[in-house]
């Protein structure tokens, strides 16, 4: 029998949740691991204060040391034509802080060879901090297909992520994810969704941190806000999981708004712990 991996959770999934209480609930929830938004990834998004020094860096830190819960990456770098790598510094300081192992980067820039570059430099950066960078491809994204990214993050000493719901949107098939070169593999995330992508959603009236909601694709609002819960959806989560090395972490990323208003945080967390198990039980029998 396969050893069961190690689960977390993205912060994606409760973005208002504080830091230090996303440990917590983490914790009670039975989750090993979460993911932390250190720093915020658009214009109008309202960071957590988490740089060095915070009141709410420590208290993060003290929850970690009193729960037992770990960080499995920190969050997000966005890669533009204006990136300018040293910016990151201090998300790279929250993150050894806090030990995560990762931090997640995507990428909008239509120069593809300009993010493989930056995504090295990343990547190189981030080393003395003991983190290694990670790119999700995403389907609204430049970066919006398995090849792509595993062209950004080969030899970089960084890696890929992959996400059910993005795979399912860009077309990635299930022999191209099981072609991936494992070392290239570090975590990977996991959701739940229709088939068919959604058409002429209505715009929520506000997304967590004041992330926008005017003039963003169906896709990322169905990303930020729609999600399913492992197994509540159609994707094929048991080959994807099947198609993963054994022992990394999965991490999982399923914010959904109005089932989290429905159940509340805890039980919606222990539902999302509960449907993973699920999922992985397959994967250990």
């Amino acid at each position: 029998m396969s050893t069961a991996p190690m689960v977390g959770i993205g912060h994606l999934t409760m973005l208002d949740v504080p830091p230090p209480d996303w440990v917590t609930l983490a914790a009670e929830t039975g989750f090993d691991m979460v993911g932390i938004r250190a720093a915020a990834v658009g214009p109008t998004e309202e960071p957590w204060p988490m740089t060095a020094g915070s009141t709410m860096l420590a208290e993060t830190r003290r929850r970690l040391d009193d729960t037992g819960v770990g960080v499995l990456d920190v969050e997000l770098i966005k890669l533009t034509p204006d990136t300018n790598v040293d910016a990151f510094e201090s998300l790279f300081y929250t993150g050894s802080r806090l030990g995560a192992s990762f931090v997640n980067v995507m990428a909008d820039d239509p120069d593809l060879d300009r993010i493989r570059d930056n995504f090295a430099a990343v990547a190189e950066k981030a080393e003395p901090y003991q983190l290694r960078p990670v790119i999700e491809p995403m389907a609204y994204m430049r970066v919006n297909s398995l090849a792509e990214a595993i062209f950004v993050a080969h030899g970089s000493g960084g890696g890929v992520t992959v996400d059910p719901l993005h795979l399912r949107r860009f077309g990635a098939t299930l022999d191209q994810v099981r072609a991936i070169d494992r070392e290239l593999l570090l975590y990977y995330q996991l959701c739940d969704a229709p088939l068919e992508g959604p058409t002429g959603l209505p715009r929520p009236r506000s997304l967590p941190r004041g992330q926008s909601v005017e003039g963003v694709p169906d896709a990322q609002i169905e990303a930020r806000a729609l999600r399913l819960l492992p197994g509540e959806g159609e994707l094929p989560l048991n080959e994807i999981v099947a198609a993963m090395p054994d022992d990394i972490p999965v991490s999982v990323e399923a914010p959904n708004l109005s089932l989290r208003a429905e159940l509340g945080a805890v039980e919606f967390l222990r539902r999302a712990r509960a449907a993973v198990d699920n999922i992985l039980r397959v994967r250990t029998a």
